[in-house]
């Protein structure tokens, strides 16, 4: 076959592969690689240009902290032989990406196309110096420019996407319209779940609900307006059964959103709706399938019957207030919200079940895949859904390829892919969760595990490593939307973290059962509800603890004194994970303070002789005062006052 017509991967593929794919040393190796062995194929013919110490000082330094640091002599290759470095090199690209999309629904279309011109102008004067270095060095080099270059090319496609969503909402006749609070009929395409209101509105209406739409027509004072106009409608009871897909015809007034929202204007409904379609039927069966769980786990105790559907489809309607109250209050509100635990529990059991039936790599990833799919589609497309069904097909494509996989680089990518196909994630606070709390975990997360003693199991290493990494970057932000402290929020979620396992699994696998086997799924249904009483039981015990929720500064001063907090108490863990090596750091850092003290200059007295101010000394000299005049006198002559001068 003729070499010229294999396919050639583009310089975005080998980028990405670059970046998910770094070179391994293996420990047993011995860092010994003969030309004439296969992992000398697979590694560059030239050393790689590590960084190395400016001079002896630096490795003096190095060597001391490495000596204080690793006891009896050990070495951080003998310790940890398998550490990678962290690959930060698709995070400049995810970073740019973001802010693109924040700046979106802020900016008018003008200077978003401003923004988009310097973004394209940078990008290509740096692909151009690329292109002039790839022919000079006859090769395409890796390097800070290409990493620079992509983010800028990214960042540029972001925004070009954020100018024409813009200029869909500030069109002239809509946004006259919707700043004068007309009303107006409109034909509207369901684009998301419908959302119970717990606030009552102005009308009075104790139950409303709100669900997201695109409008395709809106008609005011006789003028029909085709536009693509994303919208957020409040209405009734009778919006609660809508499912994404369905044309609908509604009208009422609208308004203005928030500043800072991706919608154009909010429609509060004055009439139900009209159904002019009906969506497809792989849109209606996940609805469907969800209800008819909910249904039949309607026979469960009351917690456990409503806090179910919520663990394995992601469905809060049957969760009472007062339960939703508790998990508030203790940190497990992300038990009912489809994410990547989830998400990490499905794949893990397609792929232990399809690799026990031996197959091999490659299929058993296909069925994990499709698994996925399958739940995505049943729970919907939630933001953290889509980011961890993402994250977690990048890396089952990477483990079917036979590629150690980098969390970091998948996670990026992730938020890459997301931003660009759907940019008003970039402003949801759900998906900002999502992405903190994973970054937490592969952040932080194996650095806290490894902070314990090999005589704590891993498993229980796992369990307070994993919620305390998560915590500790979406404490800040949680303490922004809601202005109180979880106090038992951390022993909270590791003492139900056993119970969501099961919950997960069990409830899944009777959601797919329910239209075949009925009478298994209800058994199931059994099992997994009495590990969702488990959980409430253990939220409802915890809020009633005093001090459970106890209110936090609002504003930047609360974000600031959370990461504040958030940093003592990562430094409170290390130091219980190590009590000798902080013993030892105590009194050296005491040693020092003794010799700095003794190394500042000594002030002459006024005698000129040397003064024994600011030495640690001991003084035996009397001030002059009777030193035992508080003790009992035997004296018992009475003291006369002292009068005043010139008194009588």
């Amino acid at each position: 076959m003729d070499s010229r017509n294999e396919r050639v991967p583009s310089r975005w593929q080998r980028y990405v592969q670059a970046a998910v794919d770094f070179p391994r040393l293996d420990s047993t190796q011995g860092g010994n690689l003969s030309g004439d062995s296969p992992a000398a194929d697979s590694l560059p013919s030239q050393p790689p240009d590590w960084p190395r110490p400016a001079s002896a000082l630096s490795r003096k330094v190095r060597a001391d902290i490495r000596r204080r640091l690793l006891p009896d002599g050990q070495d951080v290759a003998a310790t940890e032989p398998n550490r990678r470095r962290t690959d930060l090199r698709l995070a400049p690209a995810a970073l740019l990406v973001w802010a693109a999309t924040v700046a979106g629904p802020w900016l008018t279309p003008g200077i978003l196309l401003i923004v988009w011109g310097s973004l394209a102008a940078s990008a290509g004067v740096l692909l151009a110096a690329l292109l002039r270095r790839k022919k000079t060095a006859g090769r395409w080099r890796r390097s800070f420019l290409t990493t620079l270059t992509a983010a800028l090319m990214l960042a540029a496609a972001s925004t070009a996407h954020s100018a024409v969503s813009s200029s869909q909402r500030h069109d002239e006749q809509v946004s006259e319209l919707i700043a004068a609070g007309a009303s107006a009929v409109a034909e509207a395409e369901i684009t998301g779940a419908p959302r119970a209101l717990k606030t009552p509105g102005p009308s009075g209406r104790a139950e409303r609900w709100s669900v997201a739409a695109a409008v395709r027509t809106l008609t005011s004072g006789g003028q029909v307006m085709h536009a693509h106009l994303p919208v957020v409608i409040i209405g009734g009871q009778e919006w609660q059964h809508t499912g994404t897909g369905q044309l609908l015809r509604v009208s009422g007034k609208l308004r203005p959103p928030d500043p800072g929202r991706v919608e154009a204007a909010i429609l509060t409904a004055s009439s139900p709706p009209v159904q002019l379609a009906a969506s497809e039927n792989w849109q209606q069966a996940p609805a469907a399938l969800g209800k008819r769980f909910a249904s039949a786990a309607a026979w469960l105790a009351p917690d456990a019957r409503g806090l179910l559907p919520g663990m394995v489809t992601g469905d809060t309607g049957g969760l009472s207030e007062e339960l939703e109250t508790a998990m508030k209050s203790v940190g497990l509100t992300h038990l009912t919200a489809v994410s990547g635990a989830n998400c990490s529990l499905i794949l893990g059991a397609l792929l232990l079940a399809a690799r026990s039936l031996r197959l091999a790599r490659l299929p058993a990833a296909a069925i994990a895949l499709a698994g996925l799919g399958l739940f995505v589609l049943m729970v919907g497309p939630d933001a953290s859904v889509l980011r961890a069904s993402l994250m977690g097909a990048i890396a089952l494509a990477s483990l079917a390829g036979g590629r150690a996989g980098r969390g970091l680089s998948f996670l990026c990518l992730a938020v890459i892919a997301l931003l660009l196909v759907a940019p008003e994630l970039g402003v949801s606070f759900g998906f900002l969760l999502s992405v903190l709390a994973t970054l937490g975990i592969i952040v932080l997360g194996r650095r806290i595990m490894g902070w314990f003693p090999p005589s704590v199991p891993r498993w229980a290493a796992a369990a307070v490593a994993v919620p305390l990494s998560a915590q500790v970057l979406c404490g800040p932000v949680i303490v922004v939307l809601q202005p109180q402290f979880a106090t038992y929020s951390l022993l909270a979620n590791v003492l139900v973290a056993p119970l969501v396992a099961p919950v997960t699994i069990l409830g899944t696998a009777a959601v797919a059962l329910l239209p075949l086997v009925p009478w298994l799924a209800a058994a199931l249904i059994g099992v997994a509800g009495f590990f969702a009483g488990g959980v409430a039981a253990i939220a409802r015990f915890m809020a009633g603890l005093p001090g459970s929720a106890p209110p936090w500064p609002e504003g930047v001063f609360g974000l600031l004194t959370m990461l504040l907090f958030s940093a003592v108490t990562l430094l409170a863990v290390w130091t219980a994970a190590h009590p000798a090596r902080t013993v030892q750091m105590v009194l050296t850092a005491h040693a020092g303070t003794v010799r700095l003290l003794d190394l500042l200059p000594v002030a002459s007295s006024r005698r000129g002789g040397p003064r024994d101010h600011g030495r640690l000394r001991v003084c035996n000299l009397n001030s002059g005062r009777n030193h035992q005049w508080p003790l009992p006198s035997n004296d018992r002559r009475r003291r006369q006052p002292t009068r005043r001068p010139g008194g009588t």
